[in-house]
């Protein structure tokens, strides 16, 4: 490693456990803050595509997480109109033998990582943030303070915490966390034994997706466009959310109805984070949400953060100096994270359409172009690696 012994993550989420994870697995020693008293992470869903799980097989997780998840057979994505009439089916590639895509609930993935940490002796501190930290530039190891009252030299410092990201704030003032205009809503659903396709639904204004995220369980999320800073009482999230999304029929139709008092529901306003380069200060880096936060139309977020690791354990093992390093690194990851970004806003504007006539002309572009359109972006994205 080029001087690399002791590195600092902060964040505990799918960046920083992995970034834990791949670094240890090299030898490097690292330490973990989490601002969570408790290490709890939201429930719902998400999937990940092939390239997502190329980087899990390279950390060392990848058999509990095919055994905890649901790998859609043949990678297929499934759209209907709002109605439940049928438009067409699509079907994801499979890289290098993986599923071309799987389904896991969040908690379950956060499990496994936590245990491949704790089988790897990386120290965690939960309940603790970030004090002091002196400015980024300058070449010695910096000295960060920590809120239990420690403080120590770590050669890097690797901001893994999110679109709010306290490290970020602190190095990259300049950047911040922008409104996408959307809010996304999430709930969790027995899965039908019959249900094992991703299911995409494109309303007016609107969309809805079905995934199956275990044998027992899928999710179900919905899209549109919501005011900024808005604010829902999370009790009143089922009831929302049915309402929101009641015109859709099909496959969705059941798990709306479904919706009540007792549910597992989730609301997030969508928001952005574009950083230009450099993604480093000094011995300061990015990495994942608090450096490229996308949009969730094309479920390219939690593999993103994942390959961030990856690639970042593998440019810090080269024979360079740290800045060439981390130059590096971003030089590599910030055109994929570009076009994830570029093409998800271009999806979602697309599923934002309000007139009825417009979403039909889509609807057909869909069925005409859709597995063109799929085949077009994993290929840019394997010519971007």
């Amino acid at each position: 490693m080029p001087r690399i012994d002791h590195a600092l993550i902060v964040g505990a989420g799918i960046a920083g456990c992995s970034a834990a994870i791949a670094l240890a697995q090299q030898g490097v020693r690292v330490t973990m803050v989490e601002k969570q008293r408790a290490w709890k992470f939201l429930s719902s869903g998400l999937f990940i595509y092939s390239n997502g799980l190329r980087a899990l097989h390279a950390i060392g997780v990848l058999p509990p997480i095919l055994e905890a998840g649901f790998a859609v057979p043949g990678g297929r994505n499934r759209y209907f109109d709002q109605d439940g009439s049928f438009i067409v089916e699509t079907v994801y590639p499979s890289l290098e033998g993986l599923p071309a895509i799987l389904g896991i609930k969040r908690a379950e993935l956060h499990r496994i990582l936590a245990s491949r940490i704790d089988e790897l002796g990386i120290a965690l501190k939960l309940g603790t943030t970030v004090i002091r930290m002196p400015p980024a530039g300058g070449g010695a190891p910096p000295r960060v303070a920590l809120s239990d009252g420690s403080e120590d030299a770590f050669d890097l410092v690797i901001g893994a915490d999110g679109i709010r990201s306290q490290v970020r704030a602190e190095a990259f003032a300049h950047i911040a966390p922008a409104y996408s205009g959307f809010g996304v809503w999430r709930s969790v659903h027995d899965r039908p034994r019959g249900l094992d396709a991703k299911i995409m639904m494109m309303g007016v204004g609107k969309r809805l997706g079905i995934m199956p995220i275990s044998e027992e369980k899928l999710y179900m999320f919905g899209v549109m466009l919501e005011p900024q800073d808005c604010w829902y009482a999370p009790a009143d999230w089922p009831a929302l959310m049915r309402e929101r999304f009641g015109q859709f029929g099909g496959p969705a139709a059941p798990f709306l109805h479904q919706l009540g008092p007792g549910s597992e529901v989730l609301y997030t306003g969508v928001e952005e984070v574009i950083a230009p380069l450099p993604w480093h200060a000094g011995r300061v880096v990015l990495i994942g949400d608090a450096v490229h936060a996308s949009t969730p139309f094309m479920g390219q977020g939690g593999a993103m953060a994942l390959e961030d690791a990856v690639v970042l354990a593998e440019v810090l093992a080269e024979p360079h100096p740290l800045e060439e390093a981390l130059r590096k690194f971003a030089a590599r990851r910030h055109p994929m994270c570009k076009l994830v970004q570029d093409v998800s806003r271009q999806v979602g504007q697309a599923g934002a359409l309000e007139e009825a006539e417009d979403c039909a002309r889509r609807n057909l572009e869909l069925r005409r172009d859709g597995q063109g359109k799929v085949d077009a972006f994993f290929a840019a994205l394997e010519r971007l690696r």
